[in-house]
């Protein structure tokens, strides 16, 4: 594997583990609130977009390294 590729790699594992701990910190924060972002208060309904937008960010730039690196979604799971 050439360098640049390794650093494409390492720099998409890097979102991944990423995109998957603001996954985690979302869902925390709407089971703190029953399950829906209905029932949130307006500082935390704040912090659920914030994060949630961060998240699509990074789902987006995963998606660029996943077409760069010529990685199909089954190959993913």
């Amino acid at each position: 594997m050439n360098d640049e590729l390794a650093n494409q790699v390492q720099q998409y594992q890097q979102l991944v583990i990423r995109y998957e701990a603001l996954d985690h910190e979302i869902d925390t924060l709407i089971m703190a609130h029953g399950g829906t972002s209905e029932k949130m208060p307006a500082d935390d309904l704040r912090r659920y977009r914030d994060l949630a937008r961060e998240r699509d960010e990074l789902l987006n730039e995963m998606r660029f390294f996943e077409h760069q690196l010529n990685l199909d979604e089954d190959e993913l799971s």
